[in-house]
């Protein structure tokens, strides 16, 4: 007969139980569908988890009001929470309102030292502020995103608005062709490699890397094509 293991009586951590809870409610809120989140987690329930899960669930609902309300009282509860920040700027990022998103963003960007994806989300709502001035922030943050993450589609490309916008249209190529490799899109990889590779500089690091793309591009897509 086996011995029963003490670590089975051993009560969980609280710090990470609630880590865990947050974590599981943020997951349920983001992928299920809405009625779902709302049932597990009705407006009875005023724990952080819900709340959180809620935030989500009216949020792909379309019920900006509704889901910035949870935010904003996640924030009450813990208003330097890089993540429930996050979440603020995101809503009102997506409801149309870019301008009043930045603060929040702006925060969470600081609190977390230029997390990729909180950074990725920052640069795109200054750009989306259509607002000029924005220009050499959201170039500066995008840039730190894909410096940390190289693998990040969406802030590749939105680098590349931010060139295109700024007239630098070898070095939005250049970010074009790192997203289209990513996403395998290896034609407009090939493409947008090239195009960049005609307006830099020839040996220098960024033509290198358009020529890297090219080369890379072009075997995937002959291999591909072999397949079929």
């Amino acid at each position: 007969m086996y011995e029963k293991d003490p670590a089975w009586d051993k009560q969980p951590d609280p710090k990470l139980e609630a880590r865990f809870q947050r974590v599981k409610a943020k997951l349920l809120g983001f992928t299920a569908d809405p009625a779902v989140t709302l049932c597990k987690y009705p407006e009875t329930d005023q724990s952080i988890p819900a709340r959180y899960a809620r935030a989500y669930a009216w949020h792909k609902s379309a019920y900006p009001d509704r889901a910035l309300y949870e935010a904003d009282n996640l924030l009450k509860a813990e208003p330097n929470d890089p993540y429930f920040l996050e979440l603020q700027g995101q809503i009102l990022l997506e409801s149309g309102k870019p301008d009043e998103a930045l603060k929040s963003l702006r925060r969470a960007v600081q609190l977390t030292n230029n997390q990729p994806l909180i950074a990725s989300l920052f640069g795109h709502a200054l750009i989306a502020t259509e607002d000029p001035q924005y220009l050499d922030e959201a170039e500066q943050v995008l840039k730190a995103a894909v410096n940390k993450d190289n693998r990040n589609p969406f802030a590749w490309y939105q680098l590349g608005v931010v060139y295109s916008q700024k007239g630098d249209n070898a070095r939005a190529q250049l970010a074009t062709a790192e997203s289209s490799l990513l996403e395998e899109n290896y034609a407009g990889a090939i493409r947008s490699s090239q195009i960049a590779m005609a307006g830099i500089k020839e040996n220098t690091p960024d033509w290198i890397r358009a020529q890297d793309i090219s080369f890379i591009a072009k075997a995937e897509f002959e291999r591909n094509s072999r397949r079929r």
